[in-house]
């Protein structure tokens, strides 16, 4: 656990990313700052990076944030007033996305449904909270997801979005004090097939129909996160219907002054039983990774 700053890792005097979450923005900000300051630093090639979750850490998400995504939510589905009232609503979507085992990061597979005739990468920005419901600071997520599932049913959107492999967040999280306006950010991606861009696009954060504190609030209005959680604030860019994620593919997310997601795509659930706790971390393409957790 520590902070990056160019090439060195200056080391942060708590037990792990759980116990930094019961502080303060302002004690997080102070620590942060007392680390570089007292020096040295390791190099940051020599690191491992996980996914920045632990504990009792949850990942969320917030649907339909964006005109896009209520664009994208209505055309795969018989049912889009639903999508086009939670648009409008005070209250947003939001939805349990993964537990710490399930989360990967850069460089780690991603996974589509093998019952799924239809898959999408959905880039976001992610905050950081701590137990409070403060807002710690960013990150990026690739909040995977089954179009045709989902489509057919909206009460389907759990089987559509939580399973082993959805859910890829970056491993190096932008403080809040170095995200002065986290209204004005772009989000590229780029999905890679056969060595060759098959969708690339770019949006911005001030596309974001709600409030990042808003939905914090309301995450937090009636639980409790004692060691934190990732919130995805939802997406507004959705290749359309005519392309599916598959197996073979890479997909490349960027915010810039954020973070990046670089991601190899696998099918099914055997392509991910590394992620298991207590399993032998193999997949039928080999061991991945080597090592991880």
């Amino acid at each position: 656990m520590g902070a990056v700053v160019v090439d060195d890792v200056f080391p942060l005097a708590v037990g792990g990313l759980a116990e930094l979450l019961h502080l303060s923005a302002t004690d997080i900000r102070a620590l942060v700052t007392e680390a570089c300051a007292a020096g040295p630093g390791e190099p940051a090639s020599a690191q491992q990076w996980l996914p920045p979750v632990e504990g009792v850490m949850e990942v969320w998400a917030a649907g339909v944030t964006y005109a896009r995504s209520l664009d994208a939510r209505v055309e795969e589905s018989q049912r889009g007033s639903v999508y086009e009232q939670v648009y409008l609503s005070e209250r947003p979507e939001l939805f349990f996305k993964a537990v710490p085992w399930r989360v990967v990061s850069d460089g780690e597979p991603v996974a589509v449904r093998a019952d799924s005739w239809s898959s999408a990468p959905e880039p976001e920005l992610a905050v950081l909270t701590n137990a409070a419901g403060e807002v710690m600071g960013y990150t990026v997520c690739n909040d995977v997801s089954s179009r045709s599932i989902e489509g057919e049913n909206p009460l389907y959107l759990p089987q559509a979005k939580v399973y082993a492999g959805s859910c890829a967040v970056g491993a190096l999280i932008t403080p809040w004090w170095e995200v002065p306006n986290p209204y004005d950010l772009q989000i590229v991606m780029t999905i890679h097939r056969d060595g060759m861009p098959v969708f690339s696009g770019s949006t911005s954060t001030a596309l974001l129909r709600r409030r990042i504190e808003d939905l914090v609030a309301w995450l937090y209005a009636e639980q409790d996160f004692p060691d934190g959680a990732v919130l995805s604030t939802g997406t507004a860019l959705v290749p359309d219907l005519s392309l599916t994620l598959s197996a073979g593919d890479r997909v490349e997310i960027t915010i810039p002054g954020v973070g990046r997601l670089d991601n190899p795509v696998v099918e099914g659930k055997r392509a991910m039983s590394w992620l298991i706790p207590g399993q032998h971390r193999s997949s039928p393409e080999g061991v991945w990774p080597p090592s991880r957790r």
